[in-house]
């Protein structure tokens, strides 16, 4: 989930090496009694079309070659069902879909994923035994008015690099996969970069199925609580950046699966991202999100999307349980719902935001509260292998008031009319055409007033999923600028408009500048003697009283940046003249008028 950011030592309180068992390396919190109407839904032993899951009594989960095998049998065995290929992993496995149909043209389709996070892996089991039922068991009528497109493992590659040391939090199955893919990027970070090809092919899925409903299955972090089953939406539908779609998620989607769950016995709640595991009291965040995550590349776009987030610590059987059961819920809904939902996307793409909030910090105060929010007990301990107190959670049930954290916005931009992008920029261009944005080539060269943008004192941070991403602060001015042929024009006026502002403007978090897609604006300009830059930059304080107001003032703000000669030469000699095309100056520019 894009907001975890706990803590999670209190949770791996290693057991001695004589307590280790496969089934979990750490020892979790007590369990909560819990029975409820979906354990009928579990098939018999000795049934022959149970699955593997089933069959262990959820101890386990089947390997991807399991499931390609038992998704084989039953495709073989019901025309319902259809098995096909949509990509390649990173180690070149065959990333897999089921189609549930009933056949006919033009029906809406859920998409329904499992695995982004391969350790996070309920949705997979619960997928299975959904498709069983609608197969094979009387539950083809939910293919009546819709079809049902299920991604068993997203991430396959992480999916099969699994022990039971992954996922130490998450009780059960015994073993897990890792929440990266082969080159450890996170996939539900890579939805806008498309560095990974599992991420490009999902993207050219999501492009060619345009589903009216995208479920993506997760299973928590966090603290200790009476739900099993939480979900939510793209800024928890509150910070959402297209409107139709999010009321219809909130106002539609989430009383529909709600009701469902809790006639089945399970107790659901929109997911509560907590804000600090350890003070639970402090409150669940609410906040906007970028296009990086499943729900919020799912919001930028328009097309509903909903995260699944079970509780890490409910037992693996109870969880898949309750997905199987908002799964079905789902597809019972956008069944009933497709006109609604058509009508939403259709005017969240036709809408033409003007501008993109690309900054945000927590309001000063709670925007709501959960009055009667059903958490666990804990109290605190001396660990030994911390040397601090850490919390263990008691398995007793309580209620309190929990406060919601909401935003204030901090920085917003004014989109432009275009953005243009030179031809040598091919890696931002192919990431446009991948996610369908459209732009225009120049057959011929074009000059034009642009705003470009200059960084200022710019920021290399941790590498973070295969990038290092960049941080500055931006300085705008317009300019007279000739683009070459085979140059591209990018307009905002375009349903994906929103999506393109996320990608291109350089204040975005999600920018491809943010994430640090144009390195060559690092690199230094060419230099010279330095008795040609000294008479150079005295010059230039001579003629030029903004340069020198502004050099007196780095003088003073700077004291390392003032006793470094050569610092300041490069400095006077970037401010002189037209100045070297690539340090620091952003690539795209943006048509303002």
């Amino acid at each position: 989930m894009q907001t975890k950011r706990a803590s999670f030592l209190a949770l791996l309180l290693f057991a001695t090496a004589g307590n280790l068992n496969a089934q979990q390396p750490a020892r979790l919190p007590p369990t909560l009694p819990w029975s409820g109407k979906s354990e009928a839904l579990i098939a018999k032993a000795g049934d022959p079309w149970i699955t593997p899951a089933e069959a262990s009594e959820f101890r386990t989960t089947p390997r991807y070659a399991e499931v390609r095998a038992w998704l084989a049998r039953l495709e073989a065995a019901s025309p319902l069902i259809s098995v096909r290929t949509f990509g390649r992993t990173a180690e070149g496995r065959e990333m897999i879909y089921v189609r549930a149909s009933k056949g006919g043209t033009g029906k809406p389709v859920v998409l329904v994923q499992g695995g982004i996070h391969s350790g996070e892996i309920d949705g997979k089991d619960a997928g299975l035994m959904l498709l069983r039922n609608i197969a094979l068991r009387g539950k083809d009528s939910l293919l009546d008015k819709v079809d049902l497109v299920f991604v068993p493992i997203y991430n396959i590659d992480g999916h099969e690099q699994r022990n039971a040391y992954n996922y130490p939090h998450i009780r059960g199955p015994a073993e897990k996969g890792r929440d990266a893919n082969a080159r450890n990027i996170d996939l539900n970070r890579d939805y806008a970069k498309l560095d990974a090809p599992e991420s490009r092919a999902m993207i050219g899925l999501i492009r060619g199925l345009d589903p009216i409903l995208y479920i993506d299955c997760h299973v928590s972090e966090g603290f200790d609580m009476q739900y099993d089953v939480t979900f939510t939406y793209a800024g928890w539908g509150t910070y959402a950046r297209h409107r139709a779609t999010a009321e219809w998620l909130e106002g539609r989607f989430g009383p529909a699966v709600s009701s469902a769950l809790t006639a089945s016995g399970h107790t659901p709640i929109i997911y509560p991202s907590p804000i600090d595991t350890r003070h639970p009291e402090k409150g669940i965040r609410y906040s906007p999100e970028g296009p990086r995550y499943s729900t919020g590349y799912g919001d930028f776009i328009g097309m509903p999307t909903v995260l699944v987030e079970n509780h890490m610590l409910k037992p693996y059987r109870q969880r898949v349980l309750g997905t199987y059961v908002l799964l079905e819920a789902a597809l019972k809904v956008a069944a009933t719902e497709r006109a609604r939902i058509a009508e939403a996307k259709a005017a969240d793409r036709a809408s033409r935001p003007t501008e993109l909030l690309t900054r945000w910090k927590p309001a000063a105060a709670p925007i709501g509260w959960i009055e009667n929010f059903k958490g666990v007990a804990f109290d605190t301990y001396r660990s030994p292998a911390s040397g601090r107190d850490e919390q263990r959670w008691l398995g007793k049930p309580i209620t309190f008031r929990m406060p919601i954290i909401g935003q204030q916005p901090v920085e917003s931009v004014r989109l432009p009319k275009a953005w243009w992008i030179p031809p040598e920029q091919t890696e931002v261009i192919e990431r446009l055409r991948l996610h369908g944005i459209r732009f225009e080539t120049l057959q011929a060269p074009q000059t034009r007033q642009l705003d470009r943008v200059r960084l200022i004192d710019p920021k290399l941070s941790q590498p973070n999923e295969g990038r290092y991403p960049i941080t500055a602060r931006f300085a705008h001015e317009s300019v007279e600028q000739e683009m070459p042929a085979g140059s591209v024009r990018v307009p905002a006026d375009q349903p994906l408009g929103l999506l393109a502002a996320s990608l291109l403007e350089p204040e975005s978090q999600d920018s491809f500048l943010a994430w640090g897609f144009f390195p060559e604006m690092l690199a230094p300009a060419p230099s010279t003697d330095a008795y040609v830059l000294a008479a150079l930059g005295e010059r230039l304080l001579e003629t030029d009283a903004d340069v020198k107001r502004r050099f007196e003032q780095k003088l003073k703000d700077e004291p390392a940046f003032a006793a470094d000669p050569d610092a300041r030469l490069a400095w006077l000699y970037a401010e002189a003249g037209p100045g070297h095309p690539y340090p620091l100056r952003y690539p795209i520019g943006r048509e303002v008028d």
